[in-house]
């Protein structure tokens, strides 16, 4: 490949992590959750994946045991924040260090053996110049995506249950009124949330690492809240958001290889920086579901 396809490669590569998990945090944000937590999700399912994995030989087995960490975070955030109504963003904000000391603790005192996941080259396609090598020859779960969004996207646009998500974040004052149980229905997005992001961590060690260090995700669920922030809270502006986000990434990694003498903390800094323009500009101009972030308690308006 020459260097404009390795690139773009990366750019997808480096994307596809963020892209699960953002496809969730968009379901969440959809109801009415800010979901800060789902660093910590991602970062659960990166180190259960690569223990999954050790454990039972199987990178593939390893992808289930990362969805049962986010959708295990997801649990206990959901019930804190909407059955016993805790700050949202304190429990999030407690998740995410938690994870972050749980995980490296653990990392540190026990030894995993790497696994991958095998990659798939589509035939046919992925000997197409330039778009083969970029769209069509990564590893297996990366193709996961290709039904996971067309599924969300029928369940949140099409289905009543996305519907009764809709109004749990627009309106749940008058959700609750027409008989939603709004504070379940966010704990069921938040569970969405769970496992796509639970997904996309695993997919980060065990698709493209290879194996667990701390703090892998490196904040990359903060860059997946942004993305969605950036996307207008539109599924299809969402994966765009992503798209630039691992784009960044994928030159950061890039310009020095390629010969750029630039300054490596800038570097280093450059996809937050991005992302933190992003919400400054975009979250002024687009406007989120109105009860974005705000707890919903039965007879309080």
């Amino acid at each position: 490949m020459n260097d404009l396809e390795l690139i773009a490669s990366s750019a997808v590569r480096l994307s596809l992590p963020l892209a699960f998990a953002a496809v969730g945090e968009y379901v969440a944000e959809r109801a009415g959750t800010l979901n800060i937590s789902v660093e910590a999700m991602m970062l659960g399912g990166s180190f259960c994946a690569v223990a999954g994995a050790s454990a039972t030989g199987s990178a593939s087995l390893g992808l289930l045991f990362g969805i049962a960490a986010g959708l295990a975070v997801a649990f206990v955030h959901g019930n804190f924040s909407h059955r016993l109504a805790v700050n949202t963003y304190v429990v999030g904000l407690t998740l995410n260090v938690l994870v972050l000391g749980l995980t490296s603790f653990l990392n540190e005192s026990s030894k995993a053996t790497p696994h991958q996941v095998d990659t798939l080259n589509i035939p046919v396609l992925s000997d197409l110049p330039l778009l083969g090598p970029v769209l069509f020859a990564h590893r297996w779960p990366a193709y996961l995506l290709l039904a996971v969004v067309p599924l969300v996207w029928w369940l949140v646009r099409r289905s009543r249950w996305g519907l009764e998500i809709r109004a749990a974040g627009e309106s749940p004052q008058s959700a609750d009124v027409s008989g939603v149980d709004v504070n379940k229905r966010r704990r069921q997005a938040l569970l969405v949330c769970g496992l796509l992001a639970g997904l996309g961590g695993a997919y980060l060690t065990v698709g493209e690492v290879g194996s667990f260090n701390q703090n892998v995700t490196a904040g990359r669920g903060y860059i997946v809240i942004a993305a969605v922030i950036f996307g207008g809270w539109t599924l299809r502006g969402t994966l765009a958001g992503c798209l630039l986000f691992g784009a960044t990434d994928a030159l950061r990694l890039a310009l020095p290889a390629l010969g750029y003498a630039l300054n490596p903390q800038l570097l280093i800094s450059a996809p937050y920086l991005l992302a933190l323009i992003a919400m400054l500009v975009f979250a002024k101009g687009r406007h989120g579901p109105a009860a974005l972030g705000t707890p919903f308690i039965r007879g309080i308006t």
